[in-house]
């Protein structure tokens, strides 16, 4: 069985929109797949109440618990390479995973790390992409799905979704609209890496 794991901070809407595909799809019977576990950095996150109801097994990594480490990020990636990697996992999905990765975490999983970035890359990396898009009069914005390497929202891409940008929105109303579509891209990007 090939395991996903799944890393979330918050609500994990797009973790959500992948339980739910897989189950719809049986990723078991078809693609001998399943999502294992979702492993938070936040202990509170929302998405982990949602995982449990769907029986999958859930973890969390606290980034503030390496605070007072000589290198918090490098440290609290070495207990997060260690907790996933108890679940041998095919693919590690980064969906909503508010932390900056080290090169040795990335490096780690290379092939295998994938994230969802809320723009048309190469356009708009970091963070505020709305706004971004907004303000510099772009007609179109969206959402891209791509393979993570140490250089931030610099992986192949692998898929991408397209929405206008309307004359009246706002940063939140893009989002929204981004976000219905990131929810139908980002399980068939998962599916197809999945695929025999």
């Amino acid at each position: 069985m090939k395991n996903i794991v799944i890393l979330i901070s918050g609500s994990g809407s797009n973790m959500a929109a992948i339980i739910r595909t897989a189950q719809e799809h049986n990723w078991a019977k078809h693609l001998n797949a399943r999502v294992s576990t979702v492993i938070s950095n936040k202990a509170h996150a929302e998405g982990l109440t949602l995982a449990q109801q769907h029986g999958i097994a859930t973890a969390v990594v606290e980034h503030k618990a390496f605070a007072d480490q000589p290198q918090p990020r490098e440290a609290f990636d070495a207990a997060l390479m260690a907790e996933i990697d108890q679940h041998q996992p095919h693919l590690v999905v980064l969906a909503g995973f508010m932390r900056i990765l080290t090169p040795g975490f990335v490096g780690h999983y290379e092939g295998r790390l994938i994230n969802i970035h809320p723009s048309l890359l190469p356009a708009f990396t970091g963070l505020n992409t709305h706004t971004r898009a907004i303000e510099a009069g772009c007609k179109f914005a969206g959402a891209t799905v791509h393979r993570v390497t140490a250089e931030l929202d610099h992986g192949e891409i692998l898929a991408q979704a397209v929405v206008p940008v309307l004359p009246d929105d706002t940063a939140d109303t893009l989002a929204a609209r981004v976000l219905t579509q990131e929810h139908l891209m980002y399980p068939k990007a998962v599916a197809a890496l999945l695929a025999p």
